[in-house]
């Protein structure tokens, strides 16, 4: 676990995360399958991924919405480690939630980013969450072939993957650190039984 005690911003993500484990905690017939506060390494990630296809396939799960969930998953936890800023003593703090019921998962994100990315970044989830399918994948299309890299080197793919890959809106939210940065939380869900 994260020491948060040296950490204003690290300690303003943990009470984020931990406000987000109670509320998953009480929900009747909502289940944790996986939750991390931290650093994500590579190894971590993987290990996660790993993790989530088992208990995918052990509870019966599909193979197409294992591969979804799985596709959503990774871009997340990789947007993380790509874009993802540091706390004040130069750590890449996240979380992850993955919960489920017998209707849907449900996989929220929560990272540090500059409060200059804000507006861009509403911006970009408002206009694909106010896109119909084709449109989003007339838009994916044009992003592979016409890619505007940013300045971390993405061209936005990742929000818009997961957009298409969970057939819903992608809710987020941003609640301000301190002058500078930003916890950024994005909330996807994906029916189980489609």
């Amino acid at each position: 676990m994260v020491d948060t005690l040296n950490s204003v911003i690290a300690s303003d993500i943990r009470n984020s995360y931990l406000r987000y484990l109670e509320k998953f905690s009480n929900e009747e017939q909502r289940s944790i399958a996986v939750n991390h506060f931290g650093i994500f390494s590579q190894d971590l990630i993987n290990s996660i991924a790993n993790g989530v296809e088992e208990i995918m396939v052990s509870s019966g799960d599909q193979k197409k919405l294992i591969k979804r969930v799985f596709s959503i998953l990774i871009e997340g936890l990789q947007n993380i480690r790509s874009h993802g800023e540091k706390d004040e003593l130069n750590r890449q703090l996240a979380f992850l939630f993955l919960c489920k019921n017998t209707a849907s998962y449900k996989i929220v994100f929560g990272n540090i980013i500059q409060n200059e990315d804000r507006d861009l970044i509403i911006e970009y989830l408002d206009k694909i969450n106010g896109l119909e399918n084709q449109e989003l994948k007339d838009l994916y299309l044009n992003v592979l072939t016409n890619a505007f890299l940013y300045k971390k080197g993405g061209a936005g793919l990742g929000f818009l993957t997961m957009r298409i890959k969970s057939e819903n809106v992608l809710k987020y939210s941003i609640e301000n650190l301190d002058n500078n940065k930003s916890l950024f939380i994005v909330e996807v869900v994906l029916k189980r039984n489609v």
